[in-house]
């Protein structure tokens, strides 16, 4: 299993990198997860747009999902003509959200994707097996846990503390995990998580290596850092656009 950070910002872009978009590969199967705005372009530069068998949102912000309008278009204007439906995984109402930010014109959002509602469960994606579960955020949010020839990757998406972070990092070799605040007084409460609590989260899990993302461009990225690495003491890096990992053999 193979991971490309295509874009790591938090909540909107940043000057050196795309919302959240991440590449997953696994035995010539390529699954996008999220494909928040600004990430379309990069991503072209690890596969082609026709290259890739599915993707997954894991909620409905803009930062995670509205590149899936640019690349309805990609599809619908191809100039072989429309592409064949792309199942999207994503939580309830994902099509019609989506519809309303494309616009309502034919062919339309629905022409391009299949769209399939995401539970709390596993399922097999390709030759994934994919695990979610809902997270600590203000819409309908979900983590994942890929797993595959045994290698283990958890992600975040965003997220409040909670204790479903925990079961799905649970042993896993990566934990690609969200630390959108900087530890201060009065933050809001199930939001985002700090980078002490990413790593306080990652030392629970006993996972093998932390990846901090969702870094939002106003903070500073090494404070991030220096929070994370004062409460886990295993590998700890932060995500960067272009970024690739090996998972397994």
């Amino acid at each position: 299993m193979r991971l490309t950070i295509v874009g790591c910002a938090g909540s909107f872009p940043g000057p050196d990198s795309p919302a959240s978009c991440y590449l997953i590969e696994a035995d010539g199967f390529r699954l996008v997860l999220d494909l928040g705005n600004g990430a379309l372009g990069p991503l072209q530069r690890y596969c082609g747009l026709d290259d890739i068998d599915a993707v997954c949102l894991s909620h409905l912000h803009g930062d995670h999902c509205l590149d899936l309008c640019a690349y309805a278009v990609a599809r619908l204007y191809h100039p072989g003509g429309p592409r064949p439906r792309l199942p999207v995984y994503g939580p309830a109402g994902a099509a019609e959200r989506m519809s309303a930010a494309l616009g309502s014109h034919r062919p339309g959002m629905t022409d391009a994707f299949e769209f399939r509602t995401l539970t709390p469960g596993t399922r097999e994606i390709g030759p994934l097996r994919v695990t979610t579960a809902r997270m600590n955020h203000p819409v309908e949010t979900f983590g994942f846990r890929l797993e595959h020839a045994g290698a283990t990757l958890a992600y975040s998406a965003d997220t409040a503390p909670c204790a479903e972070l925990g079961e799905l990092a649970a042993g896993a070799d990566v934990l690609l995990c969200e630390a959108s605040f900087l530890e201060a007084p009065g933050l809001p409460e199930g939001v985002h998580l700090t980078g002490r609590q990413a790593g306080e989260a990652a030392a629970r899990a006993g996972v093998g290596r932390l990846v901090l993302t969702h870094l939002v461009a106003w903070n500073d990225r090494e404070a991030s850092l220096a929070e994370a690495a004062a409460a886990f003491g295993g590998e700890l890096t932060l995500a960067a656009g272009g970024q690739h990992l090996a998972l397994g053999d």
